[in-house]
């Protein structure tokens, strides 16, 4: 479903990306790890066009995407969860989850939708009329995948889902990530919770200073002594 070749990405003179290659298959979860700095963020604001990437290193479905806008990018049927929610604080939950659809214009598959978030998290509906800023931080972060959904994606892309969480909320979070695929939605995860990751996807790519380090199944990569050393606390 999404393809990346060599793509470089730079802020400034500064080279944030060197020839990162990876691929997520349709239907599966691919996490991508990495300590802060190792270029996780970058990866995912360049798939969604939020920086700038040549016109044919980046492809969605086998149709390039690299000098796609945002905008457009979304109306192909990606979607991304950012790094520390970015919600509209002072605009009610519902308003929230509205803005995630803003590219659709069908009132009855919107209601539905709504419903669909409801039921993935109930505490959404209980809190519409809230504002968005008054939310706990796991409520604000189930509304910012509660919008990203809203705009009926394929792929869906999660950078640190979990930052900051407290553990009952993490089981949750990824609970309804693992609900979501076995529904049909295909993944990309961005999450320095690597056990957790490696449990819930079936491929990893780990980033080290802009580079793919280390690649492969999920289950193989849980075992591996220095994945171990270096990201799941093992001596």
């Amino acid at each position: 479903m999404l393809e990346l070749i060599n793509v470089n990405a730079y802020y400034g003179r500064i080279q944030a990306l060197k020839g990162i290659s990876l691929s997520v298959d349709e239907g599966k979860i691919v996490s991508l790890l990495g300590a802060n700095g190792a270029g996780k963020t970058t990866t995912v604001r360049t798939i969604v066009g939020l920086n700038r990437s040549t016109a044919n290193d980046i492809r969605f479905e086998g149709r390039p995407i690299g000098t796609i806008p945002p905008h457009k990018i979304v109306r192909l049927g990606i979607a991304m969860v950012p790094e520390r929610r970015e919600l509209f604080p002072d605009m009610k939950v519902i308003d929230n989850l509205r803005m995630g659809a803003y590219s659709r214009a069908n009132a009855d598959e919107l209601r539905r939708d709504l419903d669909w978030i409801y039921s993935l998290f109930p505490v959404l509906a209980e809190r519409q009329k809230n504002r968005a800023g008054a939310l706990s931080g796991g409520q604000q972060q189930m509304l910012a995948i509660g919008r990203a959904l809203m705009s009926h994606p394929r792929l869906l892309l999660l950078d640190e889902p979990t930052l900051g969480l407290a553990p009952l909320i993490v089981k949750q979070i990824f609970t309804t990530l693992q609900k979501l695929n076995q529904d049909g939605m295909t993944i990309l995860l961005i999450e320095q919770n690597a056990n957790q990751a490696l449990k819930l996807s079936e491929y990893s790519y780990i980033l080290e200073n802009g580079r793919i380090a280390l690649e492969g199944k999920s289950a193989v990569l849980s075992v591996d002594p220095t994945v171990q050393r270096s990201y799941l606390g093992a001596i």
